[in-house]
This record gives structure tokens, C-alpha cells and sequence, in this order.
């Protein structure tokens, strides 16, 4: 796995939007203060033509520009990391139009964001070898004042922590409107994890992870883009920790889904699994609830999952440097992840 250098003082921040750009409120004045507040703390910032952008369908403009900007930004030297506008709902058509092979090539470069954005951060790891963070987009760095998960992500990127862990407590209802962009979390519920084949007192597990929100990773299942046989063929001995979590899906959605990489083999070389909250949280459908839509699936691998955990769409999400070697520990609702770039 190739690791990109941590962004230095003074350094330089790209913005992208190959998925939806800042078009509309909250998103135009979350994004436009991260890149006031990161000008502030003395980084140069570098803007893509299509980050205020809203053309396009589930995405920022049409996919072919989303592509090449993707690309010429990855690949460019006047920025030293790639942070996209925003998650959105059609990014898979954006990565038909980028150079992947390119993209191996070239020395890596960090890229940070989830849900939609998972069509580039977990193909840079399975295609071209390249660890990225599945964490926040850009207007996110916008709120005032920064959550620790905020903070968390920023010292990522800067290399002044390699470990992260939950943070207590989180948000089901959001504050955030047109009239208050810059809102933080409103964390009102208390964080409770949820344990199956592990022992919620102390549980702990090592190992490569890998994934991002399952909407995204359905789709690219049995594709021209999926290398997880590859990835797993590469890694496997030294087991995958797969970590996923889910936006529009419902508990039968998130079932399917699940079966659908099952069977495809995807899970084969598992050695835990981190599950984050769904968005549709709560659910209950016919005898269906958010945990044996998991565990009935997963559960015959008698590994350690974990769920509820702080990743994904009901923030805070605790940045995960996908493609790294993580080290899992857990105790009762505390969930430690200590990252190695090896």
C-alpha cells in the first residue's frame, strides 16, 4: 500500500466535486467557510472549475468533466491533498471518465470524503494501491466551531495522530438549515455499540481495512472496478477489517446488499467488521432491524462486528484511513482504532 505525504504547514488544499458541488445552501456557505478557515490558518487553497457547480444529474456537472477534473487535480502538483465539495448520488458515472491507470502511476495523493466518494476512495486502495480516508468533505470543515471528529480528520491529514476513537455521543437530528449553515453537531444521543460474536467487555482485532458506504459498494460489484479478489489476494493473510455503512438503504436494502457481496467473495478473508449507523436508523421492517440485516449475513464468518459505530451519514464519523493496517480495540461503547502505513 502507497501512503501519501501528510499535508505540511503552509501546504495546499484542493477542492473537487466529482460528485455534488456547493450549489445550494447550507453546502455554499459550509464550503466557503472551510476555505476561508483554512486560508486562515495559513494554507493556500486551490478551487476546481466544477466545485460550484450544479448542472449535473446526482452529481456536480455532467461526468465527464467530473472525471477529468478528478484526475488532473490527483495529478497535479500545485496541491498537496484533494478534499470534494460534497457526498452525492451518482458518482459511479463520474469514474468512467477517470484515468485510473494514470492515477497508480503517480505518487499518491491524500483524498478525504465519504458516502458517494466512495467510488474513488476504495478504488484507489483495490485498483491502484493508494490508501485514502473515508471521512469528511469539504463543508464540513465549515462549521464553527470544529467537533473533535473535525479536528481528528484535520490531524490526519497533517500526520499528527494516527488514532482515532469514538466519541460519546452523536446526532440524530440535525440543526443545520439554510438560515444556519455553520451549525456543529447536535450530538443528543448518547453513543451505544453493538456486539455480535465478541465480547463486549474487551474485544480487539487487527488487520488491512477496506470499504465505505455499502450504497456505492453494491454497485460496483462484478464490474470492470471491482479488484477485491485482487485486493484480497494481496492483503487477505493478514485478514481484512471491513468497514461500511449506509445511506438510502433500508434494512431490506442493507440486507441485500450484503448477500450480494457475500456471495460475489468479497468477504472471504474477513477478520471483523465495523458497521456505522444507518441513516435510516431505527427501522424495523417485517421482523428486519439494522442488526440481523447484518449479523444474519456476516455472522457465519465468526469474526467480531461491531455496530452503531461513529461512521458515516449520522456524524460524528471518526476519519478511517482506508487501505491501512488497523488495530481495533473495544469496550463496552469505546471504539479505538490505532492506524500502521505499512
Amino acid at each position: 500500500m502507497k501512503y501519501a505525504d501528510f499535508l505540511s504547514e503552509g501546504g495546499s488544499i484542493g477542492f473537487v466535486a466529482p460528485a455534488f458541488g456547493a450549489s445550494t445552501e447550507p453546502y455554499i456557505s459550509g464550503f466557503n467557510s472551510a476555505v476561508a478557515t483554512f486560508e486562515e490558518m495559513g494554507y493556500k487553497t486551490v478551487i476546481g472549475p466544477n466545485c460550484y457547480k450544479g448542472d449535473g444529474i446526482g452529481i456536480s456537472t455532467n461526468p465527464y468533466d467530473c472525471g477529468k477534473e478528478l484526475t488532473e487535480s490527483y495529478l497535479a502538483d500545485d496541491t498537496d491533498i484533494l478534499i470534494p465539495a460534497g457526498g452525492g448520488e451518482l458518482m459511479c458515472e463520474t469514474i468512467d471518465y477517470v484515468d485510473f491507470s494514470k492515477i497508480k502511476a503517480s505518487k499518491p495523493k491524500w483524498f478525504i470524503g465519504y458516502s458517494d466518494n466512495t467510488n474513488f476512495t476504495f478504488l484507489l486502495n483495490t485498483i491502484c494501491d493508494h490508501a485514502a480516508i473515508y471521512g469528511q468533505c469539504a463543508s464540513n470543515f465549515g462549521m464553527k466551531p470544529w467537533h473533535q471528529a473535525i479536528h481528528d480528520s484535520f490531524d490526519i491529514l497533517t500526520g499528527k495522530k494516527l488514532e482515532v476513537s469514538s466519541y460519546g455521543t452523536w446526532e440524530l437530528e440535525s440543526l443545520k438549515t439554510e438560515d444556519n449553515p455553520l451549525v456543529p453537531y447536535n450530538t443528543t444521543e448518547k453513543l451505544s455499540l453493538v456486539y455480535y460474536g465478541c465480547d463486549r467487555n474487551s474485544t480487539s482485532f487487527k488487520g488491512r481495512l477496506l470499504g465505505g458506504c455499502l450504497d456505492c459498494l453494491c454497485n460496483l460489484v462484478g464490474t470492470k472496478y471491482d479488484y477485491v479478489k485482487a485486493f484480497n489476494d494481496k492483503y487477505g493473510d493478514e485478514g481484512i477489517i471491513w468497514f461500511f455503512e449506509s445511506c438510502d438503504l433500508n434494512v431490506f436494502s442493507i440486507r441485500r446488499a450484503l448477500w450480494q457481496l457475500d456471495r460475489s467473495g468479497w468477504f472471504g478473508r474477513a477478520a471483523g467488521f465495523l458497521v456505522g449507523r444507518p441513516m435510516q436508523y431505527g427501522q424495523d421492517m417485517f421482523g428486519l432491524n439494522q442488526y440481523n440485516a447484518v449479523t444474519d449475513i456476516l455472522g457465519k464468518y465468526n469474526v467480531p462486528i461491531i455496530m452503531d459505530a461513529d461512521i458515516g451519514h449520522l456524524p460524528p464519523a471518526m476519519p478511517i484511513i482506508s487501505g491501512a493496517y488497523g488495530c481495533v480495540e473495544a469496550s463496552e461503547d469505546k471504539l479505538n482504532i490505532r492506524y500502521e502505513l505499512k
